[in-house]
This record gives structure tokens, sequence and C-alpha cells, in this order.
């Protein structure tokens, strides 16, 4: 079953104007990608002053993962959590903090259900994916609550200015019953840029939750050993036009519907149908040549029913509070970006943001709203740089929270980039955590949590050079009131957790090699002085690394990825163990026809066991076979 709040919602630029601001960065030379999620304005990656990872849909298509989780897993900072097989929930802890302090924004408006808290990951479309830019480390300064961990975008595919048609298909068959497929057209001209696709997935799946008799109070409550199904219908579009002054106006839509098995009862239901809507629109333009204004707005959507043997749980027990959730997020943003001088940007807005939860379940609350107001300053001062952002946000919940960041870079002559910064944030409990009724007389939420609040530092070193890429980033996290799962599941507040880490990574592109690796090292610990003292939050890897090796011959592609990850624990006590792992991937690809590829893919060659989460199965060795049409 999948499923806090408030503040900050869209971001300036969409995926048309990352892409606009990629391809005038690299007409002019510069081999440096363009982040535009880091400080919600254009600029490249050494000036974001930030540990960011980008994935382009050359990554996408070379590395020919089947769940955003595959993309992710094994980049700096970030632990996986996944509990089962495709289409089984998934949790994203980047740099040690929980899955609730990841925004996750899909052309600029925040997704995730407003009742648990958790965006949909497994539910996006990887076909509809362009681009994907994770920034870690606290944003709350610039987008409010929930980026303590940091912030996940996600572009969809947009249209090409080359004045064609493109039609796309691509068709994929696998293990366990694995079919997917999407069609789609995308085009454009000089000012009109057009995408829309439809596609969908099904595979007969795996047991996900591999429950014992001997241990009924954990995981999935029940020994159920049946396959779980998993389908997905999904669709995608935008669109937009510029005009020759330079004013924008763009949309998007996306929405995917799921149908989930899991093993259940009829408390809980074994089937649950799942809708992630995601729709957007923007408007920029110049009243003068030195102020630019970006005005957004949008609406996300995250609808979830249960079902038991093809019947709504709520006919089986309807005192029992597990039918429907269906949350609404309503969200909009004023942005001014105004140039003070050469390289120096002053950049100031508000935004606004209402979430709704209508359920079966009787919330004591099902609505609040949150208005935020931001000012970042950037400039650059010869070989240094600096970033400061400050935010007062307004929830009509849980009042005034202010947050702010500081960063100072310094560029040496054909060298690195030395960064230092500090940063604040906080999460909002959800409505979940706050008001969820009990089960008879058993509690299951907590009205008395406080916010968390968050205090991180971080030195890096990185360079970007024309075929070479490295960093060094180190960081520390303090997290006041931390809420976490008793044994009981009832939320709590942990009075302090000090997050340390240490992330690397290191690449190159020559000739036809490619090779990227990351590492991270953290200790992700309580620190609240309790019996659970020093224990490892759950579901944090203290140690990770992953490595991508690719060659290119002629019309062939031949890749494989190893990853490998150190245990990690799945309860506050540290008593439910899950071992460390390591997984091998190969991958090859033939283009055997202009606009034509086929593609082939071993994951896990060695069938390993492993868990992410407790008593949940992961996917043995699988295979995946790819035909693929585009332009």
């Amino acid at each position: 079953m999948k499923k806090t709040s408030l503040a900050a919602a869209l971001l300036l630029p969409l995926a048309a104007q990352a892409a606009y601001a990629q391809s005038t960065a690299e007409q002019n030379g510069t081999l440096e990608p363009v982040i535009v999620t880091a400080t919600r304005t254009a600029v490249t990656a050494n000036e974001t002053l930030s540990s960011v990872s980008v994935i382009t849909r050359e990554d996408i298509e070379r590395l020919q993962p089947v769940s955003i989780a595959d993309l992710l897993t094994g980049l700096p900072g970030v632990s996986i959590g996944q509990a089962g097989g495709v289409g089984a929930q998934t949790s994203l802890y980047l740099r040690g903090s929980n899955a609730t302090h990841v925004l996750v924004l899909i052309d600029g408006v925040r997704i995730g259900s407003v009742s648990i808290g958790l965006p949909a990951l497994e539910q996006i479309p990887m076909q509809a994916i362009d681009r994907i830019e994770l920034v870690r480390g606290p944003r709350a300064s610039l987008y409010g609550s929930d980026a303590i961990g940091g912030v996940l975008q996600v572009f969809t595919k947009h249209g090409q200015a080359d004045g064609g048609i493109s039609p796309s298909v691509s068709v994929t068959g696998g293990s366990h019953g694995y079919v997917s497929g999407q069609a789609g057209v995308s085009g454009g001209d000089a000012h009109l840029w057009y995408n829309a696709s439809l596609g969908g997935t099904y595979t007969g799946g795996i047991p996900n939750c591999r429950m014992g008799a001997a241990e009924l109070g954990v995981a999935c409550y029940v020994d159920d050993p049946r396959n779980d199904t998993y389908r997905n219908w999904n669709g995608f579009a935008n669109f937009g036009y510029r005009w020759d002054n330079g004013t924008e106006l763009a949309f998007n839509w996306l929405r995917s519907k799921s149908n989930a098995e899991f093993a259940g009862s009829p408390y809980v239901g074994n089937d649950s149908i799942e809708e992630q809507y995601v729709a957007g629109a923007r408007l920029s333009f110049t009243p003068l040549s030195l102020w630019k204004v970006t005005l957004n707005a949008g609406q996300s959507r995250d609808d979830l029913a249960s079902y038991y043997q093809g019947s709504y749980i709520g006919n089986y027990y309807p005192r029992i509070p597990t039918g429907y959730f269906n949350s609404r997020r309503n969200q909009a943003s004023w942005q001014n970006d105004i140039t003070l001088a050469a390289n120096q940007l002053l950049t100031v807005g508000v935004d606004y943001q209402q979430e709704h939860v209508a359920s079966d379940t009787r919330f004591e609350r099902t609505s609040r709203g949150d208005t935020g107001t931001f000012v970042q300053y950037q400039g650059t001062f010869g070989r240094n740089e600096i970033q400061l952002a400050a935010r007062h946000d307004h929830n009509d919940q849980f009042g005034n929270h202010n947050t702010g960041s500081a960063a100072w870079g310094y560029h040496f002559e054909h060298g690195p980039v030395l960064s230092v910064s500090y940063g604040s944030a906080f999460h909002a409990p959800t409505f979940d955590d706050l008001y969820f009724p009990p089960y008879g007389a058993i509690p299951t939420a907590n009205p008395d949590l406080k916010p968390e609040t968050s205090r991180s530092a971080e030195i890096g070193l990185t360079q970007q050079l024309q075929h070479w890429n490295w960093g060094v980033n180190a960081y520390q996290t303090t997290i006041n009131n931390l809420i976490v799962l008793d044994n009981n599941y009832v939320p709590q507040n942990l009075s302090r957790a000090r997050i340390r880490g240490l992330e690397g990574q290191f690449g190159f592109h020559l000739d036809d090699w490619r090779v990227e690796s990351y590492l991270t090292l953290m200790q992700p610990k309580n620190h609240d002085g309790g019996p659970n003292n020093g224990k490892l939050l759950q579901r944090r890897a203290q140690r990770t690394a992953r490595i991508d090796v690719d060659r290119k011959l002629g019309q062939f592609n031949l890749g494989a990825s190893f990853f490998a990850a150190s245990q990690r624990y799945d309860d506050i006590a540290n008593t439910r163990r899950m071992g460390g792992y390591a997984t091998t991937d190969l991958r090859a690809s033939y283009a055997f026809a202009p606009g034509w590829q086929l593609e082939a893919k071993l994951a896990n060659v060695f069938d390993r066991n492993y868990e992410t989460v407790y008593y949940y199965n992961q996917l043995g060795r699988t295979w995946y076979l790819t035909l693929r049409y585009a332009l």
C-alpha cells in the first residue's frame, strides 16, 4: 500500500527550457551539463556549488533500466527500499534522510501522496523521461518543506525544433511474463514544440513477500506464495510556443494508472489500483531587459483504492480504515529573476500550495495550505562565487518556518572547484502521521508529532573536463525530531539523528569507452541518547559502490554495471538485519538501421538473493529484449 505537507512547489524552467539552456551551452563550447533544479535558474554543473547527478535520455537508453529505481541505485548518497519486484512500492533515501525528505518534481510540479508523504516513483514510466536531475543536500530555502535530503526532478520528453514530425515506438519482452510497449509522436519548428505518447506494462511478477509462519508480526503479516501481478497504463504530453520576443508558454500532462497485487488479507486487501496525475502550465516573459518573470500553476493527484479478491475492502470490514485515499495538491508560483550587474542575479518569488485528502478513513483534518516567500542571490567575483538564499513559510497548520542557505565556491584556474555550504531545512508530519485512526484500540498515528528540522554543512571538490570528471563531497546533517516508526509501527519523534557521509565519483568518456563510478560512505545514526543511541537508521546502507563500463564497437554497444551495498537494518533497534549484497548486469545494443535499435539486458547475472525491505523479495536473474524506433 502506498502512501507532507507543504511549501514550495514549482520550478522556473521546465523540460524545454532545460534542453534549450543545454543546447546553448554546447553551442558556446561549454562541456558541463546545465542544471536548473539546484538554484531554480539555469547554471552549469560547476556553478551550482552542489553535489548533482544528471541522467540524460542517452544514459537511459544505454543503461536499459526497467524502473527509476534501476537508474538511481548506486548513485552517490542513494539508498533504495523496494517492497518486491517490478511495480512494488519504491522509497528513495537520500544522504541518510527519510524517504519523505526528498522533494520529487515532474516538470516542476511537486508529486506524492499528501496522505503518506511518498511519491509513487515506481509509477513513472521510463519512456516518458527525457532527463533527471538529482540534487543532494538541503534545498528548503528555495522549495520549502521536504527538501532535507535533496530534490529529484524528472523532465519528460519534449519535441525538437527541427521542423519535422518524429514518430517513436518501443516494445520490450522479458522474464516473468514481462511485456511493455510505448508509442508516440513529437515535433516542432522554430517556435513550437510538442510530444505525446501512450504506453503500458504487464508482468506476471514474483511473490513480493517471502513471509514465514515464524514471523507473522512483521512485513506483510501473511504467508502468500502466489506471484504478484502488476499492470500499468500511462500517457504523457507536453507542448509549448516561444515568440520572437522570448515570451514562452508551455503545458505538460502525465497520467499513470496501475493495478498491483500484493500479499494481504481482508483487513488491508491484496490488490490495489493507484493513479498518478500531473498537469502544469508555465508562462515566462521579460517586462524589462534585466527582469524575467515566470508564472507557474499545476496540480498533482495520487489516488489509491484497495481490494480483496476483487471486492473493495470496505465491503468486508467497513469500520477498518483502509479503503481509498485520494490526495490532491494545487500549486502555483511567481518567480522574478533580476540581473543586478554582470554575473550577479537576484531571484525573488512566492510559492503557494494547498493539500487535500479525501478518504473513507476519517481523518481529523483533510486539508492545509502553505505560502512561501523566497529570495536568492548569486554572484561571481573573479574566481569566487557566492550563493545566498532565505525563505519564510507560513503553514496554516504548523505556523511559521524560516530556512536559509549559504554557499561559497572558488574556481581554480583550469582546475577543480572548491565549494563550502551550509543550509537548514524542515519537514512537516503527513496526514497519516498525525491523523490516521486506530485499528480498534491499536493506535497508528501520533497527533503530538513535531515538524522535523535539520542543519547541514558540506565541503566539496569537483572538476569537469572535456573527457574526464571527478568529485568528492563530505557532509554532516543533524536532524531534530526525526520521525521514525517504533516497534508497534506508531510514528514517534526521535530527538536527534546525525548523518555523516563521504561521496566520490569518477568518470571518463574517451574514444569508444565510457566509464562512470560512484562511492558512498555514510553513518546515518540515532543520536537521541536513549536505548537505541548509536544504532543505524532504517533501510540505509553505510557503504555502496557502483561502476558502469560501456564500449562502442561500430553499430554495437556493450556494457556492464556492478553494484555492491553493505548490510542495513529494518528497525530502529537494529534487530532485523538485511545482509550486504552485490549484483552484476550485462547489456548490449545493435543499431541495425537508421532509427532502429535492438537492445538486450541480463540483470542480476549471478542470481543473487537480497533484500532492501525486510522479508520482501527482489528479482533474481532476469532478461529483457527491446526493439526501439526513434528518429
